[in-house]
């Protein structure tokens, strides 16, 4: 990787480089990289993402597409690492990655962590986030070259339809209430909104807050396209409601004290971004649907001893604490207005 440093972007390391692996994710592979930047004597890090080791999906993988995003969102005001440079010569390091800037600040994953901050700052970094999602959302695609990002139209029910087809792909037991929950719904579709650039996977443990409790970079744009921005705000109220489930390896932030309830999340989204959230219930009802698929799919993958780490016999457990939760949020669903014809 020095070579190609060298060659493509001269005088930005001198001496030799280390690096290790950044901990938290299950899926890209994130290492910090170390050495002397800027040709001088001043250490500089640097962070590199590539696909998981083994076998995988290209298009779940895609490093030119989660460089793409974060290249074209760079000079907005959405905190994004810069980019480095992109490298799709596999011989380099065994398969496609990039380089982009190293942002210090920290993630936070579970609400005892969040807890440290104390209640003042707990409510400012969570206000931010969303702040930051209003601030994602008014970015013009076109105008930032990602017009071509995505497919909007149909995307709810392409997004149903990926989710079903991966749900039948990890079925290994009887889930009571998983089909009710997708023919709900698919029954409940809303109209979206005009499209924007969606993150994908919207939540505090993928940003980096900085010491004075704002989102210093939002991380983790490998599930980003263009769509529907109500899916973004529906994960986020997912995560920010109570699990009380102790010992999980899922968790939201909702327990910290001075964390935001989720219906304030949702008032500040509306108010700042203008969008009209009223079927935010069927969003947040899709995160749920959404979330024990995958965590079904990781479930299957642990009964045939294709998972590694700690945790994993404990996932299977949580998926029907996620049905339930989708359920219920899908009957507080406002029924829609009945259009009566003349005549």
């Amino acid at each position: 990787m020095r070579a190609l440093l060298d060659r493509e972007r001269p005088g930005l390391v001198s001496g030799p480089l280390t690096a290790r692996l950044i901990e938290g994710g299950r899926s890209n592979l994130t290492y910090l990289v170390t050495g002397e930047g800027d040709g001088g004597g001043g250490a500089g890090r640097w962070v590199v993402r590539r696909p998981p080791l083994g076998h995988v999906l290209a298009t779940a993988h895609d490093m030119q597409r989660e460089h793409r995003v974060i290249s074209a969102l760079h000079p907005t005001a959405v905190p994004v690492p810069e980019p480095v440079l992109l490298c799709e010569d596999e011989s380099v390091l065994g398969a496609p990655f990039y380089v982009m800037e190293y942002v210090p600040g920290t993630p936070y994953r579970t609400a005892g962590e969040l807890a440290a901050l104390g209640p003042e700052c707990t409510r400012s970094a969570v206000l931010a986030l969303v702040d930051t999602l209003v601030e994602l959302h008014a970015v013009d695609p076109a105008a930032v070259g990602l017009g071509d990002f995505g497919r909007p139209d149909g995307f709810l029910e392409r997004q149903l339809r990926r989710w079903g087809k991966q749900l039948d792909a990890s079925r290994s037991r009887e889930l009571p209430g998983i089909d009710a929950l997708a023919a709900g719904l698919a029954r409940a579709l809303p109209g979206s909104p005009a499209p924007t650039v969606v993150h994908g996977d919207y939540r505090l443990d993928n940003a980096l807050l900085g010491p004075d409790d704002t989102v210093a970079a939002v991380l983790d744009w490998e599930m980003s396209t263009l769509g529907d921005p109500l899916t973004d705000l529906g994960l986020l109220v997912m995560y920010s409601t109570p699990l009380e489930l102790p010992d999980s390896p899922v968790s939201t932030t909702a327990g910290a004290p001075g964390h935001p309830p989720a219906g304030e999340l949702v008032e500040r989204y509306a108010a700042r971004s203008g969008r009209d959230t009223s079927a935010v219930a069927w969003y947040t009802a899709f995160a749920w649907f959404k979330l024990a698929v995958i965590l079904e799919g990781i479930h299957y993958r642990y009964t045939l001893g294709q998972t590694v780490g700690a945790g994993f016999d404990r996932i299977g457990a949580l998926v029907p604490v996620f049905i339930e939760h989708g359920l219920t949020t899908l009957t507080t669903l406002t029924p829609r207005p009945t259009t009566l014809r003349k005549g």
